[in-house]
């Protein structure tokens, strides 16, 4: 009886988070396993707050940097999965913010390595698990190349992104 009722607390405890109406229910079974693979891909809690993106001094890098600011404990993105993310993008040279899913209040999702976004995405967002948050540092080869894309993103500019990871399919 303790362990079904901390099991439901677990949950609970997860899910406050996540204002998703899609979210799924499991068996008190699935509960109290913590095998359900909605749990695994849906329910492992996601960073809750737009993180604040900072520019490293220097030069911007010529290829894709990747940094875990948190380890995610859920579902592996894997090329051909279907991934929901919160994000920040912000310019490498000028610093400004130029779009976030968290000023939208809602997430985004899109096919990992189906070519939906950019190159740096579908690369840099793989392997993330979901709970995760990963820093991209973009190179414009693997973002908008020199066309941008006005009028937020300038020719050949480099991008940050923080991504959190919310849920793989």
């Amino acid at each position: 009886m303790i362990l079904a009722v901390c099991a439901l607390l677990a949950l609970a405890v997860a899910g406050c988070g996540d204002s998703d109406d899609s979210s799924t229910t499991s068996t008190s079974e699935e509960a109290a396993s913590g095998k359900s693979e909605a749990a695994k891909s849906e329910s492992a809690a996601a960073p809750s707050k737009k993180p604040k993106v900072t520019v490293p001094d220097g030069a911007p890098p010529k290829q894709l940097e990747e940094r875990d600011l948190i380890e995610g404990t859920g579902a592996e993105a894997k090329s051909g999965d279907e991934v929901t993310v919160q994000y920040v993008g912000v310019g490498y040279e000028s610093g400004e913010e130029f779009d976030a899913s968290w000023d939208r209040g809602e997430p985004f999702t899109f096919p990992l390595g189906a070519g939906a976004v950019i190159k740096g995405w579908d690369q840099g967002v793989a392997g993330m698990k979901v709970g995760g948050r990963r820093e991209l540092t973009i190179p414009p080869n693997l973002a908008y190349g020199p066309a941008g894309s006005p009028p937020a993103i300038g020719p050949n500019e480099t991008l940050i992104f923080v991504v959190d990871l919310v849920a793989v399919k």
